[in-house]
């Protein structure tokens, strides 16, 4: 299954994400290397959202991201939440449909 962690930043996350940009992407990198974090990176043009995408048999995981996440507890992120994504189409759907 597939689950996706949706941000919404901060008017000022571009300018203050330096300090904690490290942190975050080690807790990325490390979720990614579990094989739980599949895709993630920030909307442009505004940037004003951020997209996780995680996968496994719950939402744990990504809920789990957010809560350890500097960005969230620096308050750069101002609202999260988890919606479980129904992929059908691609070589990674969870419920192929042809």
């Amino acid at each position: 299954m597939h689950y996706l962690l949706i941000y919404d930043l901060s008017s000022d996350y571009l300018e203050r994400r330096a300090a904690w940009r490290e942190e975050h992407l080690k807790l990325a990198w490390a979720a990614a290397g579990r094989g739980e974090l599949v895709l993630a990176g920030a909307l442009g043009e505004p940037t004003d959202n951020a997209m996780l995408l995680f996968a496994g048999a719950s939402p744990a995981a990504a809920e789990a991201f957010a809560n350890a996440d500097p960005y969230v507890r620096e308050g750069l992120v101002t609202h999260w939440r988890v919606r479980p994504w129904l992929t059908v189409v691609g070589e990674q759907a969870s419920n192929p449909v042809r």
